[in-house]
């Protein structure tokens, strides 16, 4: 794995990925940013606020659970690291805490946030009121229908809620409109982005306030089976949760990490969120990294049953780790991740979100493949609640 720690390098860049690609407004904005991160991160006190923040607010350590009867349909030994009983149910707070915590430091009384499935919305919105900041969530109309429970908390939660009529009406789409509001209230304004997306240091930063997933569960699985697990599983939107269980195994060659896109209706059919197949480098959100682009460079538009993996781009470090052969990528269809959904609910009683339900999709399809003593920790990176409408709707339960 020679060097991964030292990525990315000075400019922001994982290899030919990631840098930064803004406007001259935001640059100022980023250069603060970077310099504070640093800043925070080599003083004790900000450790210690954060550590404490996600102890006792957002509810770390996360267990990690044996899923015995869910092991037995799949083959192997089913392991689940449990983001899902964090505060506002995702791993998303883990980051939300880390930058809101950020812009204290930084003086600016406002933050801004995308939003796609709705949890890093609420999340943002919680850590915001937790510390006293205004906020502003921007959404795409498509997945605020999709995930109407999740507007309302972040209403609740004392946040305006700015649904985005445009374009595909989804993640990207929201993106695009955080960062005009970011360009407008620069000095004010910090801008919370919820992946390891968009322009240095954001895909440094937003991966290393999630590397405590992916330590603790070294630490849990050591004590509980043994050594290491032979395989890590995570779906992969931007990329946020899977990158922070994979980083403390980065070292380890013989532990493979499985990233699971959105295959949506199948990549014959074009309509879906695969971005590594394709393996098609562009800029997007201020990032040189994989994406979903037609001959002339247009972005296309994605489709999958998750709005949190409903994004044309790529993590510009997943990209990175798959070009080295250091983490490997597959895909699952909204079907398969519909079955998955329903398997785990009836066999374990835990409701998985739709988006780790592509993650848990791979190991019903895999395991078999796998072993019967096969170890797999997959990271439940979300609960399930935000999604029982769209599931039942989709399965003509509902109107």
């Amino acid at each position: 794995m020679s060097g991964s720690a030292a990525w990315p390098d000075a400019t922001g860049h994982f290899g030919p990925y990631g840098g930064r690609f803004v406007p001259e407004t935001l640059v100022h904005a980023l250069d603060q940013l970077t310099s504070e991160y640093a800043r925070a991160r080599s003083d004790p006190a900000f450790e210690q606020e954060l550590a404490a923040t996600l102890r006792d607010f957002a509810g770390r350590p996360t267990p990690l659970q044996l899923a015995p009867r869910f092991s037995e349909q799949a083959g192997c030994r089913v392991f689940l690291k449990r983001e899902d009983l964090l505060h506002t149910g995702a791993h998303k707070i883990n980051n939300t805490v880390g930058q809101c915590l950020l812009a204290c430091r930084m003086g600016k009384p406002r933050v801004i946030a995308e939003t796609g499935a709705g949890q890093h919305g609420v999340a943002t919105a919680a850590a915001a009121a937790r510390f006293g900041l205004e906020c502003t969530v921007y959404m795409g109309c498509e997945d605020a229908r999709r995930q109407h429970l999740n507007v309302e908390r972040m209403k609740l939660l004392g946040a305006e809620v700015r649904e985005v009529d445009a374009g595909s009406r989804t993640l990207k789409d929201a993106i695009n409109e955080a960062l005009r509001d970011w360009v407008t209230r620069v000095r004010d304004t910090h801008y919370v982005l919820g992946s390891v997306l968009g322009p240095h240091p954001f895909p440094m930063m937003v991966r290393d306030f999630h590397r405590v997933i992916g330590e603790e569960a070294r630490t849990q699985f050591a004590a509980q089976a043994g050594g290491l697990p032979d395989v890590l599983v995570a779906c992969v939107g931007g990329g946020s949760n899977a990158i922070g269980l994979f980083h403390a195994f980065l070292g380890d060659a013989r532990v493979r990490k499985v990233g699971v896109e959105a295959g949506g209706l199948g990549l014959a059919s074009g309509k879906h969120a695969a971005r590594i197949p394709e393996h098609s480098v562009g800029v997007l959100h201020g990032t040189r990294t994989l994406v979903l682009q037609d001959d002339h460079g247009m972005i296309r538009e994605t489709h999958s049953i998750s709005a949190g993996l409903d994004y044309p781009a790529l993590g510009p470090e997943h990209a990175w780790l798959a070009d080295q052969g250091l983490a490997e990528y597959s895909i699952a269809t909204d079907q398969e991740a519909l079955d998955a959904f329903q398997a785990l609910s009836r066999l374990e009683g835990i409701l998985p979100a739709l988006e780790t339900a592509h993650a848990l999709a791979w190991v019903l399809r895999e395991g078999g493949k796998l072993g019967r003593d096969a170890r797999v920790v997959v990271n439940l990176s979300g609960r399930g609640d935000k999604d029982v409408n769209e599931v039942l709707r989709v399965l003509g339960k509902t109107g």
